[in-house]
């Protein structure tokens, strides 16, 4: 770098402006800056990497990070940028295991360039001939969401009877196709006709329905599942949570993945047939991806080998240039969304 000044990178940020408890967050809620960075790692700064940032993952747990949380490690720190999941190239590193040009995926900044300091919440990523982009997904934490809410959680078997909620979503649209390699009979929800048309077209769920457009959602649970329910997915909680239980089989199982429909009340919605659970033996698990980290080769091992015969399809729904970031990361809560919500910062 000549004359023995050395560059400052430009660092594009989304900058978290404040707590958000109760409603609709707004793109307000966040604000584009620019910042500078060094384009070396500090001397002194043992086993940290700078990365370039190449896409981030727009996910619904982000909403709780926006609310002021009795564990305040978990919120956003206003005045500073957001973080989540992405995928980013490796540009300098003081780490053992991270040269320059490795890929990664796992925990970064809302911004063009971040220095990790701690790099324990990363992947490095060994297989690039499918779409990077999959890593903020299907490959990534998603993709490993899906995997463990159905295989370790709901320990599905062959014939079963399986309902997911917010099919279309990062998670549901994989959930629904893993169910169907092993022989379920899978029908999802949905917010609109189009992600419906998707369901049964694109991901091959026996059927699907649009819950926007029905009066009585036991009524509609009823239609689709006469038998009943052996394995709910729950992305929604609400009165889908609600108007599942009395359709559930008994010694059903509940992975409990998220609740979206509950996420901008301050005071979540009560369930009111809980009882189900004790009359009909059924297990309601929540659960966390980052339990299962270490299922990550495991999962792989499965996975890719479907992605390269056909037979795992993903939808993605790609942002472009970190501006159009608050407007993707709100759009979540409206369904705004077709299939996987990411942003596109750079290709290389």
């Amino acid at each position: 770098m000549g004359g023995g000044e050395e560059l400052v990178l430009r660092n594009k940020q989304v900058i978290f402006n404040k707590h958000v408890s109760e409603g609709l967050p707004k793109e307000s809620d966040m604000e584009i800056r620019e910042s500078s960075i060094q384009p070396k790692v500090a001397e002194g700064d043992k086993d940290a990497i700078l990365l370039k940032n190449l896409y981030l993952s727009c996910d619904p747990y982000m909403r709780n990070r926006m609310k002021k949380l009795e564990t305040p490690s978990f919120s956003f720190e206003a005045g500073k940028p957001l973080n989540g999941y992405g995928v980013g190239k490796v540009i300098d590193s003081t780490h053992p295991d991270y040269r320059k040009g490795d890929l990664v995926w796992g925990m970064t900044g809302w911004e063009e360039y971040s220095l990790i300091i701690a790099p324990d919440g990363l992947f490095k990523i060994q297989d690039t001939d499918v779409p990077l982009t999959y890593y903020t997904g299907l490959l990534g934490m998603p993709g490993i969401t899906a995997y463990a809410g159905f295989y370790e959680v709901c320990k599905p078997k062959k014939g079963e009877y399986v309902y997911v909620s917010a099919a279309s979503g990062a998670v549901g649209q994989l959930v629904g196709q893993f169910a169907k390699l092993l022989g379920c009979y899978v029908v999802g929800s949905a917010g609109s006709n189009e992600k419906v048309e998707l369901l049964t077209n694109k991901f091959g769920f026996d059927a699907a329905f649009n819950y926007k457009e029905e009066q009585d959602l036991d009524a509609a649970l009823k239609r689709y599942f006469p038998e009943g329910i052996d394995i709910y997915f729950e992305n929604v909680g609400g009165k889908m949570l609600d108007a599942v239980l009395p359709n559930m089989r008994n010694y059903g199982r509940i992975a409990a993945c998220g609740m979206i429909s509950q996420y901008n009340n301050e005071r979540p919605q009560g369930v009111h047939n809980l009882m189900h659970v004790v009359t009909k033996r059924l297990r309601l698990e929540g659960f966390v991806a980052f339990d299962f980290y270490h299922l990550y080769p495991k999962f792989l091992e499965m996975i890719l080998p479907f992605i390269k015969q056909g037979k795992i399809i993903y939808v993605e729904d790609k942002a472009q240039g970190l501006e159009s970031a608050p407007a993707a990361l709100i759009g979540l809560f409206t369904g705004r969304n077709v299939g996987k919500q990411l942003v596109v910062l750079s290709h290389d």
